[in-house]
């Protein structure tokens, strides 16, 4: 989101310094606070727990087994992003949100260098994959536990978000992206999307695709548009109330 942009959106921001904190918005769910990072995680500081979504490692391979060519090198880059965020904020538990795999042979498939990389990032810390509707199965071979829930206080983490649910839900799946316009031009970015109540996170992966906010099925999944899209933009994060937001 370039500096021009910031006006026209009339949005907060918090301008980035040397401290974490000031990559991410302040989201409130039940009541507990949490950081959403401009590159797409959520960080709960009083539990040291980070919680990405929908990282679809293994996209390109999926892809090529299909006979669709796509550069192979999407598990590096979501995994090297991942890297930044987890020295960022250093957390005791990182919790994977489903569809962390693109396809169910996708633990499998990835390479030695990547699998290295991952072992890395799990190490001294506990990791939680949530399962999800790409990845249904427990992963195994690739460390860390697998659970089709994890609940956590006043927050409930699980992939697919459920219209049913009790406050404090931490989801992903929707791939939420947020489209605005202002001075002429239109911008579309990943975003979490939240209402105080429950948070629907953006897709992590960088092979993901998004769906816009104002998609019927978030409607279905906060009943109004009286919801925020905190959208990722460079180096800060925009809110913008979801009935601003423009239809595809």
């Amino acid at each position: 989101m370039a500096p021009s942009s910031r006006t026209q959106l009339n949005a907060r921001e918090i301008v980035p310094d040397a401290s974490p904190e000031a990559r991410a918005g302040v989201l409130t769910v039940a009541g507990v606070s949490l950081l959403a990072d401009c590159d797409g995680a959520l960080y709960w500081p009083e539990e040291g727990i980070l919680a990405i979504a929908d990282l679809h490692l293994e996209k390109g391979s999926s892809f090529a087994a299909r006979g669709v060519l796509l550069p192979p090198y999407d598990t590096a880059a979501t995994l090297s992003r991942l890297a930044r965020i987890i020295a960022r904020y250093a957390p005791r538990t990182v919790v994977a949100l489903g569809d962390s795999f693109h396809d169910g042979d996708g633990p499998a498939r990835i390479g030695d260098g990547d699998r290295a990389a991952l072992a890395t990032l799990q190490r001294g810390r506990d990791w939680i994959w949530i399962t999800g509707n790409h990845d249904p199965e427990p992963v195994s071979g690739l460390g860390g536990i697998s659970a089709a829930i994890l609940a956590v206080g006043a927050l409930m983490f699980r992939h697919q978000p459920d219209r049913l649910a009790a406050d404090g839900e931490i989801a992903g799946h929707l791939h939420p992206v947020a489209r605005v316009s202002g001075r002429g031009r239109t911008v579309s970015r990943r975003c979490f999307a939240c209402d105080g109540r429950r948070t629907v996170m953006p897709a992590f992966g960088a092979y993901a695709g998004g769906l816009n906010v104002r998609d019927r099925a978030f409607a279905e999944v906060f009943g109004t548009l009286a919801f925020t899209a905190h959208m990722l933009g460079e180096g800060r994060v925009y809110a913008v109330a979801a009935k601003r937001c423009l239809a595809d």
